[in-house]
């Protein structure tokens, strides 16, 4: 399927019926039939577009403008853009609460997640976090948000009270933890690692290192089937995506992309 340059993050609909892609050097998102693989619009979607995520009732995509140092929120029955709220430096990922008040923000350069009201498009927020935070994800009850910060040695995933808009633990993790997905039901958190070529599964109520998953070159954001009992990883450096067997841990088939694949996502 043919978009536009430097493809980066994806995200699906709500019904299941249109897949977004960002695409960096194009400042735009693609639209895609995600039954029939045609793109049936581009809309503008600021500089840089990097993460993008979709509203829980599906009306709004928000898309993260890495060079750009903002967030373009878009009507998804439109395609306009409603509005361009300003965050802090190179921001990477968002990630929006599980009853969509709240867009979450990783910005790398300054080391932040901004805290967004989604009602007002205003950033309530900025919480410290160690160095150059990259993937975000949120607990379903949306009590505490997970952050993978790349650049400490060793790799830290924060786990953020999201009431108190604090880090309350700091977990080492592997090298270059990147991608942040939970269980349905809270209880585990999968980090991907761009240098550890792993998974690393997190027990998210002991808050402790409690497995390891080896897979492919350069793993980067990843995907939880509905059921949870597949995770598809994209390894960049090996031009697969990886899929494991959650209970198993292990990886159970590779398959081959295109070059340098950087995200990946499945219907819920």
């Amino acid at each position: 399927i043919k978009v536009g340059k430097r493809p980066r993050g994806v995200a699906i609909s709500t019904d299941g019926r249109r897949v977004y892609i960002a695409n960096g050097n194009s400042d735009t998102v693609s639209v895609i039939d995600a039954a029939t693989g045609e793109v049936l619009s581009t809309w503008a979607a600021g500089v840089d577009p990097e993460g993008v995520a979709v509203s829980p009732d599906g009306a709004r995509l928000y898309a993260v403008n890495e060079k750009g140092g903002t967030v373009t929120a878009i009507d998804t029955g439109s395609g306009a853009t409603v509005a361009t709220v300003e965050v802090q430096t190179e921001p990477e990922w968002v990630a929006i609460s599980p009853d969509g008040r709240i867009a979450y923000v990783s910005n790398e350069t300054s080391s932040t997640i901004s805290v967004i009201d989604t009602a007002t498009l205003k950033v309530m927020a900025a919480i410290p976090v160690p160095k150059n935070p990259r993937g975000v994800a949120l607990s379903p009850d949306g009590k505490y948000a997970y952050v993978a910060s790349e650049q400490t040695q060793p790799g830290m995933l924060s786990v953020i009270d999201t009431a108190r808009r604090e880090v309350i633990k700091s977990i080492p993790v592997g090298e270059r933890p990147v991608g942040v997905v939970v269980t349905r039901d809270g209880s585990r958190v999968y980090v991907a690692h761009g240098a550890s070529n792993a998974v690393y599964v997190i027990d998210a109520h002991a808050m402790v290192v409690s497995g390891k998953i080896p897979v492919g070159q350069r793993a980067w954001y990843l995907s939880f089937t509905p059921d949870d009992s597949r995770l598809y990883v994209a390894c960049g450096r090996s031009n697969s995506v990886f899929v494991v067997d959650v209970a198993a841990a292990k990886v159970i088939a590779t398959v081959p992309v295109g070059g340098l694949p950087y995200a990946v996502a499945i219907p819920k």
